[in-house]
């Protein structure tokens, strides 16, 4: 028996059966803003927000992911919407593995005997405190096996980069809540960092600056909105504006107010700064060889913060790279990790122990 007491076979026993092409093997991409899961053969199963709505009194689930967004800032008193993801880690145990749950047996479509072999991504500085959190939600949730991934690394496949060669890629993985910068070559790490800041930090800056300015309260939905239609990194072609609906904090009532794209880049100016500087000392600490590679190459950028308006021009503005964009920057990660489950020996390369 192994330590975490659910008697966890030893890793890579049999190679060969281990992924078999009729398996219920799951990729999961445990975000904090959204998880996605990738199956055996399907693709992509499940793509919902990371939301879990909670009754209090009965401690019974009312609904997860989208329906539970559906509730964020809506919910009469006795029901509260928890994100127990934070900073791309488990913040809060019991309600991940719940929500970890419904997402595995919707994938099975409902089927309650699955016990699925899974592999899941996450931050490149995650704490062995945190790496067991993650393993036992999932050991919990059912899964037979667990292997966890970088995310930046898997990232970096799911966006179609050659790791395997000899040569530096580096990638920007964005998310809700860290940013993973990684330098990758021969399927190995070369360098990597995670930033906790993200997405939800950039939210949380614009709902501050309002407040600030405007004495505007906005909820998190309206934050998020207001980034992705008029959030950018450095100054637009054509300026954008924005109706945004709050209440007056002085007055108590309901406002509505127009704000343009320069004030929302403002907001986001010291997180857009942070990741940023990130990325300066990621190209630093790189080996010379691997920096004339990435020079050549440029930088790819993942993770739902790759679709901040310009923020590829402002990378390439001040590094002096070329800067391109995943096909699909918020499912690279899944992508990515659902290669592991038909390439074993790749999986074998880069699982974190």
């Amino acid at each position: 028996m192994s330590q975490n007491g659910y008697g966890r076979p030893s890793r890579f026993r049999n190679m060969r059966s281990l992924f078999s092409l009729f398996s219920n093997d799951l990729a999961i991409d445990l975000g904090t803003a959204n998880t996605l899961v990738y199956a055996s053969g399907k693709g992509i199963v499940v793509n919902e927000p990371s939301i879990i709505a909670v009754n209090k009194i009965t401690n019974e689930v009312e609904a997860v992911g989208k329906e539970a967004k559906e509730m964020v800032g809506r919910t009469p008193g006795n029901i509260v919407a928890i994100r127990p993801m934070k900073d791309g880690v488990i913040a809060d145990f019991r309600h991940t593995e719940k929500m970890l749950n419904y997402f595995i047996q919707k994938a099975h479509n409902r089927k309650v005997l699955v016990h699925p072999r899974i592999i899941i991504g996450v931050p490149s500085e995650i704490t062995q405190v945190e790496k067991r959190a993650v393993e036992d939600s999932a050991y919990r949730a059912k899964a037979s096996e667990v292997y966890l991934v970088e995310q930046a690394m898997v990232a970096a496949i799911g966006a179609g980069l050659p790791i395997t060669e000899p040569g530096g890629n580096m990638v920007v993985d964005i998310g809700g809540g860290t940013t993973d910068i990684a330098v990758i070559s021969l399927a190995g790490i070369v360098y990597s960092r995670s930033v906790r800041m993200a997405g939800n930090q950039m939210d949380e800056a614009v709902m501050n600056f309002l407040k600030r300015k405007y004495n505007l309260l906005i909820g998190e939905r309206t934050a998020e909105q207001i980034k992705i239609e008029i959030g950018s990194a450095f100054p637009l072609d054509k300026p954008l504006t924005m109706e945004i609906k709050g209440r007056n904090l002085i007055e108590g009532v309901p406002k509505t107010i127009t704000v343009d794209d320069s004030e929302i880049r403002e907001a986001l100016s010291e997180s857009i700064a942070t990741i940023m500087n990130a990325i300066r000392v990621a190209l630093e600490r790189t080996p010379p060889e691997l920096s004339a590679d990435i020079s050549d190459r440029g930088i790819v950028l993942t993770g739902g913060g790759a679709l901040i308006k310009n923020l590829d021009r402002r990378i390439r503005e001040e590094t002096g790279l070329p800067v391109s964009i995943a096909d699909d920057p918020l499912a690279s990660v899944v992508l990515g990790t659902g290669r592991m489950l038909s390439d074993f020996g790749l999986l074998r390369k880069i699982s974190i122990d």
